[in-house]
C-alpha cells in the first residue's frame, strides 16, 4: 500500500522500485502465456505502461502483483489482436548435469515445440486459461481474477483447451507422451 501510495504520488524512485520488484515476474507470466517472441521486451514496457497511470484506480481488494497480472494479461490480449498468428514457439527447459540423455532433451524439446505449436491454435482466451493454468501452476480461482472472469468460465476455458489438445494429441504420439505420465495427464498433474 505505501510503494502504490508513492507511486501514485509521482515519487520516481517508488516507480523504480514497483518495476524492478514485479519486472521478472511478469516478464515469467509473459513468456509462459505468449512465447518466446522478439517483441517480450515491448509487451513487458506495455504492461506497466498500463499499470503506472492506472495505479490511481487500485483498491486492494485483490494483491498488487495479481492487478499487476492482469493488466498482463489485457496486453497479452492485444497482442493476439495485433497477430494473426503467434510465430512457432520452442522453449528450451534447463537440464542439470546427469539428467536426459542428448535424444531425451531433443525430443522434449520438440515435444514442447509441438505443444506450442497447438497453443498457438487455440483461441487466446482458451490458450490463456491453460497457460495460466497448466504452465503458470495457478489456482483456477486465480486464473478467474487474473482474467478478470467467473469462475465457471475460467474452468471452461480450461477445460476446452484440454479438450483440444488432447484430441490433437491422439494424432501426435510424441505430443501425446509428452502430455501424460504415468499418474495421468501431465496437464492435471502440472501442479
Amino acid at each position: 500500500a505505501d510503494l502504490v501510495a508513492r507511486c501514485t504520488a509521482g515519487e520516481p524512485a517508488a516507480a523504480r522500485e514497483l518495476f524492478e520488484r514485479e519486472r521478472a515476474r511478469v516478464h515469467g507470466l509473459l513468456y509462459r502465456v505468449v512465447g518466446s517472441n522478439a517483441q517480450m521486451d515491448d509487451l513487458i514496457q506495455d504492461t506497466f505502461l498500463e499499470v503506472f497511470p492506472s495505479l490511481r484506480s487500485f483498491r486492494g481488494e485483490s494483491s498488487l502483483p495479481t492487478w499487476i497480472d492482469r493488466c498482463a494479461v489485457r496486453v497479452a490480449y492485444a497482442y493476439f489482436r495485433r497477430k494473426a498468428r503467434t510465430p512457432p514457439l520452442e522453449c528450451v527447459p534447463d537440464f542439470e548435469a546427469g539428467g536426459p540423455s542428448v535424444e531425451e532433451r531433443t525430443s522434449m524439446r520438440e515435444a514442447v515445440r509441438r505443444l506450442y505449436a497447438e497453443l498457438d491454435r487455440l483461441e487466446p482466451r482458451q490458450r490463456m486459461a491453460f497457460s495460466l493454468f497448466a504452465i503458470e501452476n495457478r489456482s483456477l480461482r486465480e486464473v478467474a481474477d487474473v482474467m478478470e472472469s467467473s469462475l465457471a468460465t475460467a474452468k471452461i476455458r480450461v477445460w476446452r483447451a484440454r479438450r483440444a489438445l488432447e484430441r490433437r494429441a491422439k494424432e501426435d504420439a510424441l505430443l501425446s507422451e509428452f502430455l501424460v505420465d504415468d499418474s495421468g495427464p501431465r496437464t492435471e498433474v502440472g501442479r
